[in-house]
């Protein structure tokens, strides 16, 4: 048969024997059949017997006068035929090249005490030649490290085939872990010169003061230490409880810059090893013990995070002596979770049969003397001798006892469960104790923490959004249906396909989520995606679908382009939603699901600002109840009361004293008048500006009069409420960048005037501290979905008419990053967008979004939107007016080219201010069914005529995501065009020029008129050093004046400012145009009456 190979060209395994007495390296050398003269038979039968299990067919001499000699081994050739597949070790790196007659193997094993004279296996190579040792196409990696090739080379050795006379071949541990650690210091470093912030995390959790367990954490620390591995102990102590561990370990899952935890063991009995190694994340598990790992290991095809080290080492071993493992019988002695079963699922997983014994396995030789491959890892010195092995088998040995021995200065000595000196006789290869199988538990750790540090950087570049489907049917049917009758994906899908981490993620219930700002800390490294804002034309009382597009064109970008898309919207108050508006999840096919949670509480964002607001307002009455009722010491004697035999102030009142000028901290100390500055805040009832907020259109409420009870001894005044997204907390919530930042502003309101002119504040009262309470959990965005599973965020909801109008900061901060780039990642190709929308038209949502928003955040978008439809332009090109209700005039069902084209003034006025602020226009022709081919050319032809960069139809209300992907790639493209952001106006003139600036440049207007009541306040805030505050004008919706019966794009008027109120604490200053209304009222026909609860199904029904 062998003869017949050779003829064939075939590689056959070939052994060649040298009587002398140096070991040399193997080479590996292919040989045809004419080079075979002269060889003969060496071995006894026996001897190729024992071979033959390891596919070496075959032993011949080469005569000595040649000078060489050869070894050569094959396990089987490519399925693609003839190519040789080479047994190397995983972790050699070629081509290798060695030029020498005679290499030593591994000196210090040459050296090892012999028992009796033997053959020694040797292989030479001529002088004069260079023969590889595997070429560059041959390299194979290991299965357990894919992407890991260690340069040193290793021999090619076949299995012993001498007798018992020939020592094994000792595998060194110890210098395959070196390799590994060089390896693992290489590859940090040359991550970190492409990634300077890639630094890899190990934390080790120890508990109690045990001496080996220091020694082992000693080694590990200086292991890490060598390789470029951040590695820091932490120690509790012996007394220490589970809980604690416990809670320390949650902390290390939830910090992103940890990626691996080992739990040094033992741990003290009063703590389950189980509960504490079980609460480390599968993800951070480098010690690969936890359930997920292990159980994902035992399975076929299982993909477990890490392999536990000690048996990963093992596998390594084997590799590294060029075992096959396909088709041997390998016996593991000895089951324990740590070594035995582990390597069992490794051994079986390389197609090896596998057999666990132990100590009490009945007929144990009988196994070992037909295993091909022996692993010991049963805790007893010498328990396996050589006389019960096969011939020729492999002996890894994974034991570690300390036994007696008086020539050792410790008085014992370290050796493994495998009797060495017997079994080095009859094995082919074996590992020593020590240095064998200790080395490579370190080694194989650091390089579980490397990748688990690879996997996590990877990760953040692997975000994918996973689109649900839509079934479309025509006619479209209710928003309502339409949303119910899709299957929302779990919230915790949206967060993991878009990278939120589990630690950041709180869900409430299956579809919503909060996610915590610690979020930004960790992605602040990446590159911001690209920033979308989406504003209207001045629309009718139907609505123009704005929020519609804005859905539609994140779907589109999502679900249909593959861009990674955020849609950022407001959170709608409950008071449209049972109005006449409705809700504000989008429509048609193109909203945010379940639309129900969407419109009705959500997170509870909204009665959260409207407690914060209302207890402010309570403290305010309250506090000059107490003023008019007591002296100053009264007074300050229950503000500053003893506790505990002891007078402190209260934290958060030495804000007043600091703010007063008062240097003293000890409340005695201060002098009569100082305590009467710091107790009496002297409010001058009539300068209150604070309002009570309700989240429900209740137009009584208006005004009000408040303190008639008897109990209130006639303090009562006149005062109103306001709706609760007009309340400046929500302002303050969507425009700031971080909780401390929330705590100042909140502290800083101006709620009144004392009667000695001077601001009183929030802090003035004692209150930011507890309005920052109730609204902790309010900063953070939700997170929702659209219908066709991309995600959004729904945050804050400032009104659009009588506050800014946009969603917040912090969501739009937050989206950025997670469509953001990694530094080694193409921007142009991987930027993903965030697409927010601006309230109601341009001159409105949109002025603010970047004169107070974007002045505010430091953000530029790239793009603006201008969202237009025919049915508004012909408003504003002299059609009938249109009111909730009633039918449409023919005007708006039929095609009228003329009407339509007088109306473009409006969307032409709306680009032009959008143009202004240097950014890119789009505008999106919202489609409705009536619309006709000539009149959608006419828009187009006028948009584009005003300067915008494309004016695109978009059918995303029938369609979904379909129907906006001509929008998206509009928008896409603009968004690759140069940009430089002009606010309108500086912060340096007066207020009165920034609010002329705004109403000529933006409305058209010819000048404006300040009421008496108007220019007085603006003098006092002037006075108190708020004159350099944005502006935020607060109108009608549906007019580019401050007349809504002015249609198109109206001139020469003049805008009444009836009165001007300060947001300090949001940071501007808003004026009050004409009757504008800051709490709406209720139609006749509410929506309300629609809207019912399902008795079987607990479903909402009839909201729109």
């Amino acid at each position: 048969m062998t003869l017949s190979r050779l003829a064939q060209g075939v590689p056959t395994p070939v052994l060649c024997i040298s009587t002398r007495t140096q070991p040399r390296v193997l080479q590996h050398h292919t040989q045809s059949a004419h080079q075979t003269t002269n060889i003969r038979r060496s071995l006894s039968t026996s001897k190729c017997k024992a071979l033959s299990s390891f596919g070496v067919v075959e032993t011949r001499t080469i005569q000595r006068s040649t000078r060489r000699t050869i070894a050569r081994c094959e396990s089987e050739s490519d399925k693609d035929g003839g190519r040789l597949h080479n047994r190397r070790s995983a972790w050699d790196g070629g081509p290798v090249f060695r030029r020498s007659s005679s290499v030593d193997l591994d000196a210090s094993h040459s050296a090892a005490p012999r028992s009796a004279p033997r053959q020694t296996l040797r292989a030479t190579v001529n002088s004069n030649t260079t023969t590889p040792l595997i070429t560059p196409a041959r390299v194979a990696t290991s299965s357990l490290f894919p992407n890991t090739q260690f340069c040193t080379p290793s021999a090619f050795r076949a299995f012993s085939s001498s007798s018992a006379a020939m020592a094994a071949q000792k595998i060194d541990g110890t210098a395959v872990a070196k390799r590994v650690r060089e390896q693992l210091k290489a590859e940090i470093s040359e991550k970190k010169t492409v990634n300077p912030r890639f630094q890899p995390c190990l934390k080790i959790v120890q508990v109690g003061d045990r001496s080996d367990s220091s020694t082992y954490v000693r080694m590990k620390l200086k292991a890490a230490e060598e390789c470029g591995i951040a590695c820091e102990l932490i120690k509790f102590d012996e007394s220490a409880t589970e809980a604690e561990i416990i809670a320390r370990v949650h902390a290390l899952n939830n910090d992103p810059t940890v990626h691996g935890i080992l739990v040094q063991l033992p741990l003290p009995s009063h703590v389950s090893e189980y509960a504490v190694t079980s609460a480390v994340l599968s993800e951070k598990d480098v010690d690969g013990f936890g359930t997920y790992n292990i159980g994902e290991l035992a399975k076929r095809g299982g993909h477990p995070y890490f392999v536990p080290c000690t048996p990963k080492g093992v596998m390594v071993l084997l590799q590294e002596a060029g075992v096959d493992l396909k088709g041997k019988n390998a016996v593991v002695v000895g089951r324990s979770d740590i070594v035995g079963s582990p390597v069992s699922y490794l051994l079986k997983n390389a197609d090896a049969t596998v057999t666990v014994c132990h100590s009490r396995t009945k007929d144990l030789d009988s196994h070992l003397k037909n295993a091909d491959v022996v692993v010991v890892a049963i805790g007893q010195p010498g328990f396996i001798r050589g006389e019960q092995l096969k011939p020729g088998a492999v002996v890894i040995d994974v034991g570690t006892n300390y036994i007696p021995d008086a020539t050792k200065k410790s008085g014992q000595r370290l050796v493994g469960d495998v009797d060495f000196e017997s079994a080095l006789q009859v094995a082919s290869f074996i590992t020593p104790v020590p240095g064998g199988v200790g080395p490579m538990t370190v080694a194989m750790l650091l390089h579980n923490v490397v990748a688990a540090a690879v996997q996590t950087f990877d990760a953040e570049k692997q975000r994918h959004i996973v689109p649900l489907n839509l079934h479309l049917l025509d006619p479209v049917p209710s928003d309502i249906a339409i949303s119910r009758a899709q299957a929302p994906k779990h919230v915790t899908q949206i967060a993991k396909e878009i990278g939120i981490s589990p630690s950041e993620l709180e869900p409430y219930g299956a579809y919503k989520a909060k996610v915590d700002l610690n979020l930004l800390k960790r992605l602040d490294h990446r590159r911001n995606g690209r920033y979308v804002v989406v504003t209207g034309i001045t629309p009718t009382p139907l609505g123009e679908g704005k929020s519609t597009t804005t859905m539609g064109l994140a779907q589109a970008l999502g679900a249909h382009v593959g861009r990674l898309t955020f849609a950022n919207v407001r959170q709608p108050s409950q008071g449209p939603t049972f109005g006449i508006k409705g809700g504000a999840a989008g429509g048609g096919y193109s909203q945010v699901i379940p639309m129900d949670e969407f419109n009705m509480h959500l997170t509870g964002d909204i009665h959260a600002i409207t407690a914060a607001n209302n207890l402010l307002a309570a403290a305010i009455d309250t506090r000059m109840f107490h003023e008019s009722t007591q002296k100053d010491a009264a007074l300050y004697r229950r503000l500053v009361p003893v506790k505990n035999g002891k007078r402190a102030f209260p934290p958060i009142l030495l804000r007043r004293l600091k703010k007063l000028g008062i240097d003293k901290t000890n409340p005695d100390d201060l002098t009569e008048e100082e305590v009467s500055r710091f107790a009496r805040l002297d409010i001058d009832p009539d300068t209150i500006t604070w309002r009570r907020v309700l989240d429900v259109n209740d137009r009584h409420l208006r005004g009000v009069v408040i303190g008639n009870a008897p109990t209130e001894k006639g303090h009562s005044r006149q005062t109103g409420f306001d709706i609760s997204v007009a309340s400046e907390c929500m302002a303050i919530l969507a425009l700031s960048t971080d909780l401390a930042d929330m705590r100042e502003r909140l502290g800083r309101m101006v709620v009144a005037s004392s009667r000695a002119g001077e601001p009183v504040t929030c802090d003035d009262l004692g209150a930011g501290g507890a309005l920052t309470a109730l609204m902790k959990d309010a900063i953070k965005p939700n997170l929702m979905q659209s219908l066709e599973g991309t995600p959004v965020f729904v945050h804050a909801g400032p009104f659009a008419n009588i506050s800014i109008g946009n969603s917040s900061i912090l969501a739009d901060k937050m989206a950025l990053k997670l469509a953001g780039t990694e530094p080694d990642e193409d921007y142009s190709t991987k930027s993903g967008f965030v697409v927010t929308e601006a309230g109601f038209d341009f001159t409105m949502g949109g002025e603010r979004f970047f004169n107070i928003k974007c002045r505010t955040s430091g953000l530029v978008p790239d793009v603006v939107v201008v969202v237009a439809t025919i049915r508004a332009l012909k408003v504003h090109g002299g059609g009938p007016p249109i009111a909730p209700g009633a039918p449409l005039s023919p005007v708006y069902r039929e095609e009228n080219v003329e009407i339509l084209r007088k109306g473009c003034v409006n969307l032409a006025k709306h680009v032009a201010n959008a143009k202004s602020y240097g950014v890119p226009v789009v505008v999106a022709i919202n489609k409705f069914s009536t619309d006709t081919q000539a009149e959608i050319d006419v828009v187009r032809e006028q948009a584009i005529k005003a300067g915008a960069e494309d004016a695109v139809l978009a059918n995303h209300w029938a369609e979904g995501g379909k129907g906006a992907v001509d929008l998206a790639n509009a928008v896409i493209a603009a968004s690759e065009k140069p940009k430089e952001l002009k606010l309108l106006y500086s912060l340096d003139g007066t207020v009165q020029e920034r609010i002329e600036k705004i109403a000529r440049e933006m409305y058209g207007a010819a000048e404006v008129e300040f009421s008496e009541l108007a220019q007085q306040k603006v003098d006092l805030y002037t006075r108190q050093g708020f004159g350099n505050l944005p502006i935020c004008i607060a109108k009608t919706q549906y007019s580019l004046s401050h007349d809504p019966d002015l249609k198109g794009a109206p001139t020469g008027f003049t805008v009444p400012i009836r009165d001007v109120r300060m947001a300090a604490g949001a940071g501007y200053l808003y004026a009050l145009a004409a009757d504008i209304q800051t709490i709406p009222g209720l139609p006749t026909a509410p929506g309300y009456l629609n809207v019912d609860v399902d008795m079987e199904t607990g479903e909402i029904d009839g909201l729109f």
